[in-house]
């Protein structure tokens, strides 16, 4: 009997969870067995594990094998354990003699031999240091997507034979030469510049953009909602190294990677449908994969039309708009996703959507109007940071050759705002204003008597909650800072007050 243990690991949401690979030869008659709570594609290992090493010109045993991967009373998922299956055959087999100690091993098999492009690897390789590895074998179609990781030693490999050359000392495979990303900023279709008039709408806009506030306009068709947020694409800062890696992560363990994508370099920005469920908006599943709030982590989320969201997934959204995560639970456990996302939502006045308008009269009736409006529910619209009126364009500025202020120049602005923010909070988790806990609030956010007087008079008049509060004085810290003013003064204050609704 022969037995060999290869180090491999598996994904529970976004958590790694360290396991092992035993293989057993023994004798009987010939049997290809895997245990563990192997899925479909784990099971059809088999077939591919057994073609691969044929292939590549070794011996498959003839004898009884048994695959077990421990812990076996959690799920696996993928095909990334192809290779390491195959490694422990060979291992136990005698045919490759190395030290699998300090080794993983990731990837999918081709029949003859090759290696594939393999999703859903990246959270593992990240997190190999916890593993107690030091060396990565991996796909090379994969090595774009690998940061830099310090002293690990990884190599891209393209044949089940190389690395087979490469254990036994005959042939030796070159690690990977990593070097420092770069994050360009891509340029957009839509520019703010081609956004006639709406100046007060681009100023709400670069405020959202600063702080990563949450949005909502309302206004006539027509008027230029929908144009206006795809335009704020533009004006968002470049992402940093660690949002990169948190929004490759997410993309990996959703298999919506493209084959030598790399790191994703720009900020996700995520258009959903009115018919879209609540699972398909937080995420769910039997192995719980994330939702579109978490695929738009660290970009933007935007719903259009948002009335007509049934209830259901307007009311799930409350959550993760307060804590910047989801967390879903099923039988087997329950797994959490990031969800720090930018909300920008768009919506009419009432159904017809020319309540208001001086030049059309509104056909709804009263009973329409108040169904309508209070589809969005009260603790929704007060998660909200910034309620914009669009009105509709005059012809003047509709018919007007001008040019407006570029993306580019409103996106330097909004990265100068970042970088004070980032200088603050460089000892915590928070990044933006939109996330300060009660503590660093109290701290950043500290206002003068006149500014005091201001905002008690606002709370009492608007009847504003605790979070409505907290909320302005977060938005009154980005005028600041777009301003590089070290204090909340009254007029930052009086302008994060036009942000609120005012019934």
């Amino acid at each position: 009997m022969a037995l060999s243990k290869i180090k491999s690991a598996t994904i529970w949401g976004l958590r790694v969870l360290a396991m092992e690979i035993e293989v057993d030869l023994s004798n009987g008659l010939p049997g290809f067995v895997i245990v563990g709570l192997p899925d479909k594609a784990v099971e059809e290992a088999k077939e591919r594990v057994k073609s691969a090493i044929k292939n590549s010109g070794f011996n498959f045993p003839q004898r009884r094998i048994i695959v077990n991967l421990a812990p076996a009373d959690i799920p696996k998922e993928g095909p990334a354990y192809d290779l390491p299956i195959a490694l422990g055959i060979l291992a136990a087999s005698g045919q490759v003699k190395a030290e699998f100690d300090k080794i993983l091993a990731l990837g999918e098999l081709s029949l003859n031999g090759n290696l594939r492009y393999t999703n859903g690897i990246l959270p593992i390789i990240l997190e190999s240091k916890k593993l107690d590895v030091d060396t990565l074998f991996l796909p090379a179609q994969n090595s774009k997507e690998i940061p830099n990781l310090g002293n690990l030693n990884i190599y891209p490999t393209k044949s089940f034979k190389d690395l087979i050359f490469h254990l036994n000392n005959e042939k030796k495979l070159s690690p990977l030469l990593q070097s420092e990303f770069s994050f360009e900023v891509e340029d957009y279709l839509i520019d703010m510049a081609d956004v006639k008039g709406q100046e007060h709408g681009k100023r709400a806009l670069e405020l959202a953009a600063s702080g990563a506030h949450n949005v909502l306009m309302y206004g006539p068709p027509g008027s230029g909602k929908t144009l206006l947020s795809k335009a704020f694409a533009g004006i968002l800062p470049p992402l940093t190294l660690n949002e990169a890696i948190e929004i490759t992560k997410i993309y990996s363990v959703s298999n919506l990677l493209e084959e030598k994508q790399g790191l994703i370099k720009k900020r996700p920005f995520r258009s959903v449908h009115h018919t879209s469920s609540d699972i398909a908006i937080v995420g769910g599943g039997k192995n719980p994969k994330p939702g579109e709030i978490s695929l738009a982590h660290r970009g933007v989320l935007f719903m259009d039309e948002l009335p007509e969201f049934p209830r259901s997934v307007l009311e799930v959204l409350r959550q993760p708009l307060e804590e910047g995560e989801i967390s879903i639970s099923r039988a087997q456990g329950s797994v959490k996703y990031p969800a720090k996302f930018i909300l920008i939502s768009a919506m009419n006045p009432c159904p017809c959507g020319h309540l208001g308008d001086t030049k059309k009269e509104c056909t709804c009736s009263m009973q329409q109007i108040t169904k309508y409006q209070t589809k969005v529910s009260g603790p929704l619209m007060d998660r909200i940071d910034i309620h914009l009126e669009i009105p509709k364009i005059n012809f003047e500025k509709l018919s007007s050759t001008e040019r407006g202020e570029i993306s580019a120049s409103i996106r330097e602005r909004v990265v100068k705002a970042r970088e004070i923010q980032r200088e603050r909070f460089k000892s915590s988790k928070t990044l933006t204003n939109s996330e300060m806990t009660n503590e660093e609030l109290k701290r950043y956010c500290q206002v003068g008597a006149k500014e005091l007087e201001l905002l008690k008079s606002a709370v009492e008049k608007l009847g504003l909650s605790a979070r409505a509060y907290n909320r302005i004085l977060k938005i009154s810290r980005t005028i600041a800072d777009l301003e590089d003013s070290e204090n909340i003064k009254t007029n930052h204050v009086a302008e994060a007050l036009q942000y609120r609704p005012k019934k």
